[in-house]
């Protein structure tokens, strides 16, 4: 049976709520990249490693919330602490100490948080960044990675899909777009960077969006000596990889040093939340206190910022990460020693710790956006779709996965038996 067909017949009741939703929101989702054809199942519950649509169909997740559910769906852990604070109030709009725990907790993982400012999203917290280091520097010119997803911040929306040189869409203004730096290469990146007066250069450890592709550590420490002899600040957008690659960031094992760090996802415990993280003698520059108006950078946070649910979430959800990262990357390693031997000669895996991504079609090494987009994106769709359809899985099409606590080793059983049979029907 057609994976198409087969699917339809399986998800008849997210077929008619999807048609509700095309007639209530804009393209029927309210983030585009949740979208695939010919319509997402809509969810109905979760647990642990997995998502229930429906009509009862229960699939073994690895998009995990936009990877952000470290510990799986509704951990008991996260979710009695969230239960409890909801007893005491969700939304306080004041000081509030799950607030002052959880940055006590990120302070002591993460060196880079002298001083912290919480938003209600990873975009917002990008997006304050680049504002500070405009304000610190006295400078306007930002740069960022080709492929690199920061979210919609002005400036940012820019270099994001092949051809990295087009505008994104329509509505998007010339006017501050960014230098694009091709990932993993330094000679190329420092060629365009040449007789620029940055404010800073925003950067992934590893491509999230981009291919769950990891930064080699010269090309940042490269970029972070450029930034360091032109006066520009270093930002690492570690929303994606915070807490995931290990119990703090990513950059202090590639002998990084930034001046600032963005942060939400796991941080939050998978609720509403980013975190902008820097050094004293920059974030001083949101202090009402410390810095007159005229010399301030307006960093507002918002209404639901540091929402005492959310801090509540990330707090618990950070306590109980606490020594379990080995078993998740074993887990990751696993699935991508299988998954390279399944789509021997057809695919590159790229991914790091407990992520993975397949890129079909690869002439070669997958180092960069570029070459993950020069790849079959056609073929790694039909295969997490043809997963959904016919074997329970759930990657969203397109994007890398991630493993959970809450995932055990028969899911890399599973996973590579359903590539298997993949592999097969399109080898013949």
């Amino acid at each position: 049976m057609d994976a198409e067909v087969e699917y339809r017949s399986k998800t008849p009741g997210s077929a008619r709520l999807f048609a509700l939703s095309e007639r209530l929101h804009a393209g029927g989702v309210s983030h585009n990249i949740r979208f695939f054809e010919p319509y997402p199942f809509v969810a109905r519950s979760a647990s642990g490693s997995r998502i229930v649509d429906v009509d009862g169909n229960s699939y073994t997740d690895y998009w995990m919330g936009h990877w952000s559910l470290a510990l799986g769906h509704s951990p008991p852990r996260v979710r009695a602490a969230i239960k409890k604070q909801a007893g005491m109030g969700w939304m306080h709009g004041t000081c509030s100490e799950p607030a002052i725990m959880l940055s006590e907790e990120l302070q002591g993982a993460v060196p880079a948080a002298e001083k912290i400012r919480y938003t209600a999203s990873g975009t917002e917290a990008v997006a304050y960044a680049v504002r500070l280091a405009r304000a610190a520097t006295g400078r306007r010119k930002i740069a960022k990675i080709e492929g690199g997803w920061h979210g919609y911040g002005p400036g940012l929306v820019s270099a994001v899909n092949r051809p990295f040189d087009s505008a994104e869409g329509a509505g998007m203004s010339a006017e501050g777009r960014a230098i694009a730096l091709p990932y993993n290469d330094l000679e190329g990146s420092l060629e365009r960077l040449r007789g620029s007066e940055l404010a800073c250069i925003v950067a992934e450890p590893l491509l999230g969006g981009g291919g769950g592709i990891p930064a080699e550590p010269d090309y940042l420490r490269g970029l972070q000596e450029f930034a360091r002899r032109s006066g520009a600040l270093l930002v690492l957008d570690e929303i994606v990889t915070g807490f995931r690659l290990r119990y703090g960031c990513a950059y202090e094992k590639m002998g990084l040093d930034p001046d600032m760090v963005t942060l939400g996802k796991i941080a939050g415990g998978g609720m509403p939340m980013g975190a902008v993280c820097g050094r004293d003698e920059v974030m001083r520059l949101a202090d009402a206190r410390a810095t007159p108006r005229k010399d301030r950078a307006y960093v507002g946070g918002g209404t639901f910022s540091a929402s005492p649910a959310s801090m509540t979430a990330g707090y618990e959800t950070l306590r109980a990460l606490k020594g379990r990262h080995g078993r998740m990357d074993a887990l990751g390693f696993s699935a991508r020693a299988a998954l390279s031997s399944v789509f021997s000669g057809m695919a590159e895996v790229t991914g790091a710790g407990s992520l993975f991504a397949v890129h079909f079609g690869a002439s070669g090494p997958v180092r960069s956006a570029a070459d993950a987009a020069a790849c079959d994106a056609g073929m790694q769709r039909r295969y997490h779709f043809e997963m959904i359809a016919r074997d329970g899985i759930f990657c969203l099409p397109g994007k890398m996965g991630a493993f959970s606590d809450a995932h055990k080793g028969r899911d890399v059983t599973e996973l590579r038996d359903a590539s298997e049979r993949f592999a097969c029907s399109v080898r013949g």
